[in-house]
């Protein structure tokens, strides 16, 4: 990883510039979401990430899940907890782990996910259509590495990110 006093910009493009540009990306590409899905399947864009991972990857725990979308453990759980209410996703015991449940789908969280699947691969390819194959591989290798640079702990396990952004004491 780059040291921050190595990282370089060109006088036209601001570290203040790009952390704008990917705020807007992240809004924009939550438009699909709320304008297709949102209201038509009461679900919250929290539940929407949830429903979406477990329908991706079969069975999982909420405390992975914070950890592969990116959303704090409380949202997260909240989520999981509107989803079982509205039995799209059932929570189970985990045999192996006692202490571990375990999130799967429903049939009726099932069927949600494949309704909504399709505008998720929309938006995707949608996304991605004006870049070249390389280029697709570059900027999933740029959001990978800005992802784990986020991502990186301490001896103590804080995380560095939050540390090192600490605003000054006044």
């Amino acid at each position: 990883m780059r040291s921050p006093s190595r990282v370089q910009f060109v006088a036209s493009v601001s570290p203040a510039d790009v952390l704008a540009h990917i705020l807007k990306l992240h809004n924009r590409l939550l438009a699909p979401f709320s304008t297709h899905l949102e209201k038509r399947h009461k679900i919250s864009v929290n539940e929407f990430r949830v429903l979406m991972m477990i329908g991706h990857i079969g069975s999982t725990a909420s405390h992975e899940l914070a950890e592969m979308t990116g959303v704090n453990t409380m949202a997260i759980s909240r989520a999981v907890a509107v989803l079982r209410r509205q039995r799209r996703i059932e929570v189970a015991t985990d045999p192996d782990n006692r202490r571990r449940k375990t999130l799967r789908l429903t049939a009726i969280g099932r069927a949600l996910y494949e309704q909504m699947q399709p505008t998720a691969d929309k938006v995707a390819r949608y996304l991605f259509e004006a870049l070249r194959a390389d280029e697709i591989v570059a900027f999933d290798r740029f959001v990978r590495t800005v992802t784990e640079k986020l991502e990186a702990r301490d001896e103590a396990g804080r995380s560095l990110f939050l540390e090192r952004t600490r605003p000054n004491r006044v």
